[in-house]
């Protein structure tokens, strides 16, 4: 995914990640129904659960390189559908979400395997058969993870008051408000956008740290079903998102314009 083309857009790095979120979830789908035949695949499931992290983590890294240059893009990203846009958190999705998606794909699963939970015939090892241990780590880390999300949201939203405070204000005061920004402008703004990305990076690792730590809970083919289910959840909100924008006549956002 990583590129050492200066000229490697924020649209064509957006529309890589979503062809490997794509390519993923295939691989993911038929590792789960490989599983199916009862064999044992535990060094696949997990060498897919490890490739997708990489893949998360090259992700990361790529777009950390390309915020340094605009850093406001991938806060506002014009990339993505309103809708998308509307439940950003740090310039992505909360951590939390990880962990409140196993506890839908847990609950989905128990029931509609309940039937067979009631006559006798256990169907183990999926997210519908967690053990409590697995659940006292998770809820732990769920605990754990909201903490250190509400410390990111306080920093955001210093940042953002920050545009309220020296020296930003008081050069907005003297400015006419035409033509260029001046240099002390320039400068002031630029250290803003060296917190932001600093912020984001925070965010990202956040991000790869909480789904670590998820999957080294999960089992081999939890791990994979809750990879697939989320893959499954991003691709199916960007693709809703895109048609609600067109139905209300906001086109321009597929181009990236």
């Amino acid at each position: 995914m990583e590129s050492s083309d200066k000229g490697y857009s924020d649209l064509s790095f957006f529309r890589d990640w979503m062809k490997i979120q794509e390519e993923d979830l295939l691989e993911l789908h038929q590792a789960l129904e490989l599983n199916a035949d009862g064999g044992d695949h535990t060094v696949e499931l997990k060498r897919l659960a490890e490739k997708n992290i990489a893949h998360f983590q090259e992700y990361a890294t790529t777009r950390r390189r390309l915020a340094r240059d605009d850093v406001s893009s991938f806060f506002s990203p014009s990339w993505c559908s309103s809708f998308e846009g509307s439940m950003l958190w740090v310039g992505g999705c909360r951590p939390s979400i990880f962990i409140r998606l196993v506890y839908a794909l847990s609950g989905k699963e128990f029931e509609s395997n309940l039937r067979e939970y009631l006559q006798g015939r256990r169907i183990g090892g999926g997210l519908g058969d967690l053990s409590a241990n697995q659940i006292r780590l998770i809820n732990g880390l769920h605990l754990k993870t909201v903490g250190l999300e509400d410390k990111l949201s306080s920093k955001l939203a210093s940042l953002q008051e920050d545009m309220a405070d020296e020296p930003i204000a008081s050069i907005a005061q003297e400015s006419r408000g035409h033509g260029p920004p001046s240099r002390a402008v320039n400068e002031a703004l630029s250290t803003h956008d060296d917190s932001m990305v600093n912020l984001m990076e925070e965010a990202d690792n956040l991000r790869l740290c909480t789904m670590k730590e998820l999957i080294s809970i999960l089992t081999p083919f939890q791990a994979v079903a809750f990879l697939a289910g989320g893959k499954k959840l991003h691709l199916c909100l960007h693709e809703w998102g895109v048609l609600r924008d067109h139905e209300h006549g906001r086109h321009w956002r597929m181009s990236g314009n």
